[in-house]
């Protein structure tokens, strides 16, 4: 049986194929958005097996043992790493036409050379040739990276980090450019209210500002803002179900905060709402003052089963796509930034292939004429970064945008092998290209329609993000720990 994953794999022309060998096949990969561990990168040991590197955190390969009826034991449970790795082996050949298949078997032959389908007959030749090469220098945790042509790694960082481990890894000339990615998700769960008090709390004592007001909770966010700058971020990153496009005075935010922080009564929905979007508006008027990119990943619904979050934590693999209302809100929150001319660069997901039309007419609104493509329709995301999601999101853009402004893709991921991800895309881009030419749709110009691929693929990122000005402030301003 040939092997699925060669040369031409995906590339079903000939002028496809040119596309993808000839212009995008070797271009570095700069990774702006990901959820790999800084610590496990500043640490750079070598990880003992397949699954701590393959199944850990995946929750894509948990979702798909669960539906093939692989008990929780064997997936984030307490069996032995061998029988947790035999389990996936066993799903793998029920992963037909969905993407695992691809990816399972492209990280496989990119990372080990391994040349052969993952099943239960195969699971112990290939588990044990991987784990020998795991524990070669070659394979330690920066050096998987490298392997695959990474330039850029943007994690993803919580503003209570002390981002240590990215000093490190730049005080120790880490050939990869490692930046944090300002997150703070946490801040605006308000509703959550011990939780939310708690946070406040610690946000007192890292940012060594007293907190009794809503100025105060700002000015120590602004804090961190401030130390994550000098620590070279320029991206800032949001999950949410939706935006919010209140009208909020800061009185009245003050209210809502004193009412949860101070007294530590539960608000009203319709009250975290003003909260959420008074501070998302303070939080993109910083970013813009600083010269930052804002992301905002937009949609999930978020440990849908009690039973396994319980269970297993957080980030299980039981969340899905939901169905909000998008485009009102959104638009509002824009336009109250723009009305300021305090709009940053902005990047926008949705998990919703329903809203694919939204998204891309959304971001034709509020481009300023100045910065080519500022504001971005991200790629196709969590339950859309597959070939059919990609393919849609490149096909809609197109018709709605200008593809040849995309900053292309990013991993998203938790582990360090999915970086064969970007080569998924760049195929499915080639392809797409290749055949637009071979139908007389695009001219039969490849050093044009090659340019546009490098350009989607690297060169479009490389200038939109600018990660050279936050190697120079690291450069001259050094490496702080604390505020």
């Amino acid at each position: 049986m040939n092997f699925i994953i060669h040369d031409d794999f995906m590339l079903q022309t000939a002028t496809a194929r040119r596309l993808y060998h000839e212009y995008a096949k070797d271009l570095p990969i700069i990774d702006y958005h990901c959820h790999l561990s800084p610590q496990e990168l500043a640490e750079d040991g070598n990880f003992t097996n397949l699954t701590k590197v393959w199944l850990e955190g995946d929750h894509y390969k948990w979702r798909a043992m669960r539906a093939n009826g692989i008990k929780e034991n064997y997936i984030t449970g307490g069996a032995s790493d061998t029988e947790k790795f035999n389990h996936w082996a066993k799903t793998v050949p029920y992963t037909l036409r969905n993407p695992l298949f691809h990816w399972t078997h492209l990280e496989l032959k990119r990372y080990f050379d391994v040349e052969e389908y993952l099943t239960p007959d195969s699971a112990a030749k290939i588990y044990a040739a991987c784990n020998e090469r795991l524990l070669l220098p070659e394979y330690s945790a920066r050096k998987l990276p490298l392997r695959m042509g990474v330039e850029m790694i943007g994690t993803t960082d919580d503003p209570l980090d002390d981002l240590a481990a990215h000093a490190q890894l730049r005080e120790e000339g880490y050939e990869v450019q490692v930046l944090p990615t300002f997150r703070p998700d946490n801040l605006l769960k308000i509703e959550q209210t011990d939780f939310f008090q708690s946070y406040v709390r610690r946000l007192e004592e890292v940012s060594d500002y007293a907190i009794t007001t809503i100025g105060d909770l700002w000015t120590a966010m602004e804090r961190r803002i401030d130390y994550f700058h000098k620590m070279g971020c320029r991206l800032s990153d949001h999950g949410l179900p939706h935006l919010y496009g209140e009208e909020v005075e800061e009185h009245e935010a003050d209210r809502i905060f004193q009412k949860v922080y101070q007294q530590g009564k539960n608000c009203e929905d319709s009250e975290a709402h003003k909260f959420k979007a008074f501070l998302l508006e303070c939080l993109g008027k910083a970013y813009h003052q600083r010269g930052w990119t804002q992301q905002f990943h937009l949609g999930p619904i978020r440990d849908n089963n009690t039973r396994l979050l319980q269970q297993a934590g957080g980030d299980c693999g039981v969340d899905s796509i939901g169905d909000f209302p998008q485009a009102l809100a959104m638009t509002k929150f824009f336009d109250k930034l723009d009305r300021e001319n305090r709009l940053a660069k902005t990047i926008i997901y949705n998990l919703n292939p329903a809203d694919n039309e939204v998204f891309a007419t959304m971001i034709g609104n509020f481009q300023d004429g100045e910065i080519a493509g500022k504001i971005q329709w991200g790629s196709g995301w969590w339950f859309l970064d597959q070939k059919g999601g990609m393919e849609r999101q490149l096909n809609t853009l197109s018709q709605m945008g200008l593809l040849s402004r995309f900053v292309g893709m990013l991993t998203d991921s938790r582990s360090f092998l999915s970086y064969p991800r970007h080569e998924y895309f760049r195929r499915t881009l080639c392809n797409l290209l290749g055949k637009d030419i071979d139908e007389g749709l695009l001219p039969n110009d490849l050093n044009w329609i090659g340019g546009m691929v490098k350009d989607i693929c690297y060169y479009n990122a490389k200038n939109y993000f600018d990660f050279s000005s936050a190697l120079t402030a690291q450069t001259q301003g050094g490496f702080v720990h604390n505020v």
